[in-house]
């Protein structure tokens, strides 16, 4: 009987890098970071923090595109109050969502963190 076993810190700093790619957003190949992980690795919580990772990156996205597609028409009082409560999701997903995986990552090494709020694509 053959027993998988990986190494704890590697499984720790590559789940770490998955997550914490999205504070290379504003770069576009911030998703690159977790797919190259996801095809390179072989640990298979290594891998699922990547497509937890990718599918987090996705979402933001979409969630940015209707932030902007709603600010557009700022000029609309009545749109303004959605305007702060998208901004303000967008804030909390982009910042203390990712710094709370990168903090399980470290505590549970052997769970992917699942990301709340998101739909999951991979």
């Amino acid at each position: 009987m053959v027993l998988n076993t990986y190494d704890s810190d590697k499984r720790r700093l590559l789940s770490s890098l998955c997550h914490g790619a999205i504070f290379f957003s504003p770069l576009v190949l911030s998703a690159g970071i977790p797919f190259a992980i996801l095809t390179v690795s072989d640990d298979p919580v290594v891998k699922e923090s990547a497509k937890e990772s990718l599918n987090y990156h996705f979402n933001i996205w979409f969630y940015g595109l209707i932030a902007g597609i709603i600010s557009f028409f700022w000029w609309t009082i009545i749109l303004l109050p959605l305007i702060w409560l998208v901004a303000a999701f967008l804030l909390f997903m982009t910042w203390i969502v990712p710094i709370v995986a990168i903090a399980s990552c470290w505590s549970n090494p052997d769970e992917s963190y699942r990301y709340p709020f998101i739909f999951r694509l991979l």
